[in-house]
C-alpha cells in the first residue's frame, strides 16, 4: 500500500514527510513564542494590530529556524544520543535540515521587514544572529545559556518595538518592557541550566537551584500587581467619597448636577476596581500556573535528579513559558489576551505529548 503521508520534496533525490520537518522544527514548542511579542507588546502599550501579529510570525519562523539548525550542527552527536531524531534516523537528509534553517530564516526576516520596518528588522537581526551563534559554536560554552536567554529577551523586545499609531519610541518602549523581557530571560537562564543534564541526568544542586529561581520569578511576576492594583483601588475610593459632604451645600439647582455627577464617579470607582481585580486574578493565575506545571516537573527532578526527569522538568520549561507570559500580559494591563494565552496552554501541552519539545 502506498504511503499517503504528505511529503516536500527537496531537490529530485529526496522526499521528506511533513510530520518529520513538524519533528524537526518541534512544531509545537513554538506555541511558546507569540507570548514573548505579546508581553513586549502589552508592556509598551502597544495595540495587537496586524503589525504585532507579523512579528509573530516572524518570530515562529526564527525559533523554527534555530530547532532546525540545532539537529543540523548536533547530527552527530544525536546518532549516539538521541538515534530517534529526524536527521540522525534518516528521515531527514542532514543537508536538509540546514537548508529548512536558512529558508525560515530568511523568511523571519522577511516578515520583520514587512511587519515592522527598520524597528523591527532591528529586533530580528540579531535575534537570528543568536539563534545561529548558539547553535553553531556557543551551545557548548558558557556563553550557551546567555545567547539563548539573550534571544528570548530580543523576542519580548521585539513586541514593544512594533510601530504604529501612537507608538512610543524605541527607547520609551524598551524601558517599558525591560522588566517583563528580562524576566522571561531569567526563565530561560534556568532550562538552559537543566537543558544541559538531558542526557546523563544532574547533580540535586542544579533543579534546586533552577526551581529557587523558578519561584522567585514568580513572585516578581505577580506581588507588584497586586499591591499596585490594591493602592489604586483605595485611591478610587477615597475620591468618589470626598464630594459627598460637599453636596449639601450647594444651591438647589445644583444638588441634582452634584448628586448625578458623584454617582457617576463611583460608578467608574466601582468599574475601575472590578477591573483590577481581574487583572490581578489573571495575573496570579498566571503565576500559578507556572509554578504549577514547571515548579512541579523540577521538584520530582529534585526528588530523583534522572536524565528522564531532567528532560521532563525542560520540556515542561518549555511549555510553562506560556502562563508566564500570560501573567505578564495581564501585568502590562491586557488581562482579557492573557486569558487566552491561558487556554492555549492545555492545548500546547497536549501537543507537546505527540512532538516532543526538546
Amino acid at each position: 500500500m502506498k504511503d499517503r503521508k504528505a511529503v516536500v520534496r527537496f531537490g529530485s533525490r529526496s522526499a521528506v514527510r511533513l510530520a518529520d520537518l513538524a519533528q524537526l522544527v518541534r512544531a509545537p514548542a513554538a506555541l511558546s513564542v507569540p507570548g514573548d511579542v505579546i508581553a513586549g507588546a502589552t508592556a509598551a502599550g502597544r495595540p495587537l494590530g496586524a503589525r504585532t501579529f507579523g512579528v509573530i510570525g516572524s518570530s515562529v519562523c526564527l525559533y523554527w529556524a534555530g530547532m532546525a539548525l540545532n539537529d543540523y550542527a548536533d547530527a552527530t552527536v544525536d546518532s549516539v544520543e538521541r538515534p530517534e531524531r529526524p536527521v540522525p534516523s534518516g528521515r531527514v537528509p542532514r543537508r536538509t535540515a540546514l537548508a529548512v534553517a536558512g529558508g525560515l530564516t530568511a523568511a523571519g526576516l522577511g516578515l520583520a521587514a514587512a511587519a515592522g520596518g527598520r524597528r523591527s528588522v532591528g529586533a530580528a537581526l540579531p535575534l537570528a544572529g543568536l539563534v545561529w551563534a548558539y547553535d553553531l559554536k556557543l551551545k557548548s560554552t558558557p556563553a550557551g545559556g546567555f545567547a539563548m536567554a539573550g534571544a528570548r529577551v530580543l523576542d519580548v523586545l521585539a513586541g514593544a518595538v512594533v510601530p504604529g499609531p501612537g507608538a512610543e519610541s524605541v527607547g520609551v518602549a524598551l524601558r517599558r518592557a525591560a522588566v517583563p523581557a528580562g524576566l522571561v530571560g531569567v526563565h530561560t537562564g534556568t532550562l538552559m541550566a537543566l537543558s544541559r543534564h538531558e542526557v546523563g541526568g544532574a547533580p540535586v544542586r542544579v533543579p534546586v537551584g533552577t526551581l529557587a529561581v523558578s519561584a522567585v520569578t514568580a513572585i516578581a511576576t505577580a506581588v507588584p500587581v497586586v499591591r499596585g492594583e490594591a493602592g489604586s483601588a483605595a485611591k478610587s475610593c477615597v475620591s468618589s467619597a470626598a464630594p459627598s459632604g460637599l453636596v449639601a451645600q450647594f444651591p438647589a439647582p445644583l444638588k441634582g448636577v452634584a448628586v448625578a455627577a458623584r454617582s457617576k464617579m463611583v460608578r467608574t470607582a466601582l468599574t475601575a476596581a472590578a477591573s483590577g481585580k481581574f487583572r490581578i486574578a489573571v495575573t496570579a493565575a498566571g503565576a500559578l500556573a507556572y509554578l504549577g506545571t514547571y515548579g512541579t516537573a523540577q521538584a520530582r527532578a529534585v526528588q530523583k535528579p534522572s536524565a528522564e526527569n531532567v528532560r521532563r522538568a525542560v520540556g515542561a520549561g518549555i511549555m510553562g513559558l506560556m502562563p508566564l507570559q500570560a501573567a505578564l500580559t495581564a501585568r502590562g494591563g491586557a488581562p482579557a489576551v492573557a486569558a487566552a494565552l491561558g487556554v492555549v496552554h492545555p492545548l500546547a501541552r497536549r501537543l507537546a505529548r505527540r512532538n516532543s519539545p526538546t
